[in-house]
């Protein structure tokens, strides 16, 4: 049975990829750093968006439950397709230290004054230095989260739950009373496209005027 949609896996690898690309240049390749943070946002964008108008398994409302849902999860409730309420709010976690990872990086500015965000003109340059810490602070808090992500999946993968594959084929093996994911209109597709485009896009011609 179909459980996540291609929007959630593109995001999903791109952005598995984008961070590890933006650890790589935030030292001797900051030009690199900032476009990656640029396109990282315009996918958080989309996710926020999806998260609202996708299908069935993108939306929160699927996934992110309450106190009651999560410790009855834990109890051995069944846990319908796509994020149990567990993972649930761990992903509601990253997708929040991510956004705050790059809102502090806009307004951050390296300790010789010469690199800085886009929007790092708007404060002064000891703010700058805040956020520049708190970015740092804060990628810190990201990793942790992404090694107890990669933990559950190797737990699930010794309880013989394959969480991977679903998220490279987006089919999984259906279990007793569990349904198919419901698609989103194409239209919903195209308004997150644009967002996030429009997202990204902006960000730089932000940088483009603030380096001129």
């Amino acid at each position: 049975m179909r459980v996540w949609d291609l929007p959630i896996r593109l995001f999903h690898w791109l952005l598995a990829a984008l961070i590890a690309f933006s650890w790589w240049a935030h030292e001797d390749h900051l030009d690199w750093h900032r476009l990656s943070g640029f396109a990282i946002a315009g996918l958080l964008v989309f996710r926020l968006w999806w998260g609202l108008a996708g299908s069935s398994t993108a939306r929160f409302s699927s996934f992110v439950k309450g106190t009651g849902g999560v410790l009855a999860y834990l109890r051995g409730a069944p846990a319908g397709p796509g994020h149990n309420p567990l993972g649930g709010w761990s992903v509601a976690a990253m997708l929040a230290t991510l956004i705050i990872q790059i809102a502090l990086g806009l307004f951050s500015v390296d300790q010789d004054g010469f690199e800085s965000g886009p929007l790092a003109r708007l404060v002064d340059f000891d703010t700058g230095r805040l956020a520049a810490a708190g970015h740092e602070l804060v990628f810190n808090l990201l990793v942790g989260l992404i090694v107890l992500h990669l933990l559950a999946i190797g737990w699930y993968g010794v309880q013989r739950k394959n969480l991977v594959g679903p998220m490279i084929t987006g089919r999984t093996t259906a279990s007793d009373g569990a349904t198919e994911l419901e698609p989103a209109p194409i239209w919903k597709l195209l308004v997150g496209l644009i967002l996030g485009l429009t997202t990204s896009g902006g960000l730089f011609m932000l940088e483009r005027a603030s380096s001129l």
